[in-house]
């Protein structure tokens, strides 16, 4: 393993009491040094020069020069840095900081509320803050993001899975033979995580109008944060895009994002048909909620040798225990390679694993899911 270089951050907010918190995480963090601090963007830029930090933390609401401004110059001077943003859970705050992810920022952690006790707030952010620098050290792309470079998009060989064992699929109650001659994908699921609005962006809008099947995605964040993606990708998509809704009968040609803050997946209809979406308040997995493992082991099931499930850029390794079991009721895998994650992160195990069938690069993942469905 190479080692990893010591991450110099400069922290930018407008309040002392984030702005001391962070700065003091900082230096908590092994492998994260300290850079500067600054209490607006137009400081932060001056620093940015002088400094030459790594990484900055960067409130989006500020004076003078606001984090989305601050964002777009860095864009514009084309510089080698990666930024986290702070934002706050507000429809407004998520609103901002989906155009922050967009325009190029790693990632986003939410503010503890200055309400809350002062030594919890700083340890909820610690939690969030000291993974993120860690896997911005380990990342590839991540210094790239906002200089708008693109990594490689070369396909990458994969070796042949071993061959899973015979599963029951519950619609029929016949027993299918999991082989390389699958059915026609009836259902997509996609998992994702760090860089995932932005990598969604770049998918979604590549699947056609009458692909034919619906779509149900996991996307890391926080309530409210998800409506504020599934309106943006609405917007670029030929497919609807919505947050998923309980009991919502699933219609093909329609991408149902998990809301954040809930778990998600699929049961039957009272008809024993057809399919609905249960919204839970179970407990996280991995951490995460919504989980994808949470959302892909519900699928497997229903949908034997007739689901293709995508496995895309995102920090730790949800996802992997699902796909364990949807290998096993011959759903095709389909994983996002290393040079275009931002982290790769969730992709690596299920690779390493032997879990997939298809390892491509990101902009070749949406024509992998229309053949699977069309084939």
């Amino acid at each position: 393993m190479r080692p990893v270089r010591t991450i110099r951050v400069l922290v930018v907010d407008d309040t002392i009491v984030y702005r001391k918190a962070v700065s003091d995480i900082i230096e908590e963090i092994p492998g994260a040094e300290l850079a500067g601090v600054a209490h607006n963007g137009k400081i932060a830029m001056a620093k940015i020069a002088s400094l030459k930090p790594d990484l900055i933390t960067l409130d989006i609401e500020m004076p003078v020069m606001n984090g989305i401004e601050v964002l777009q110059e860095i864009k514009r001077q084309r510089l080698d840095i990666g930024v986290i943003m702070l934002s706050t859970l507000t429809a407004e705050g998520s609103d901002m900081t989906l155009r922050a992810l967009e325009l190029g920022a790693f990632d986003f952690i939410l503010k503890p509320q200055q309400s809350a006790n002062q030594q919890e707030g700083k340890r909820q952010l610690k939690s969030l803050l000291q993974p993120m620098i860690e896997a911005f050290a380990r990342s590839k792309t991540a210094a790239h993001l906002l200089t708008g470079r693109s990594p490689s998009q070369r396909p990458v060989p994969v070796k042949r899975p071993i061959p899973a064992p015979a599963a029951t699929d519950q619609r029929t109650g016949f027993q299918a033979r999991v082989s390389e001659r699958r059915s026609r994908s009836e259902i997509v699921v996609i998992g994702v995580s760090t860089g995932g609005p932005n990598a969604l962006g770049q998918v979604l809008p590549g699947l056609p109008a009458d692909l034919g099947v619906p779509v149900l995605i996991v996307q890391h964040m926080p309530p409210v944060f998800t409506r504020s993606l599934a309106a943006s990708l609405d917007k670029k998509c030929p497919l609807t895009v919505k947050e998923a809704v309980e009991r919502e009968p699933l219609q093909p040609n329609v991408i149902y994002i998990a809301p954040g803050g809930k778990q998600m997946k699929i049961i039957a209809a009272a008809d024993g048909a057809n399919r609905i979406i249960k919204i839970t308040d179970d407990p996280p997995e991995n951490s995460c909620k919504p989980s994808v493992d949470y959302l892909f082991r519900s699928i497997g099931d229903y949908y034997v040798n007739r689901a293709t499930a995508v496995i895309m850029t995102g920090m730790g390794s949800d996802g992997t225990k699902g796909l364990q079991v949807l290998r096993n009721k011959g759903t095709r895998i389909i994983a996002q390679n290393e040079e275009t994650c931002v982290v790769f992160g969730m992709p690596k195990a299920p690779i390493e694993l032997g879990l997939v069938d298809t390892i491509v690069p990101l902009n070749r993942i949406a024509d992998e899911i229309v053949k699977s469905v069309k084939m």
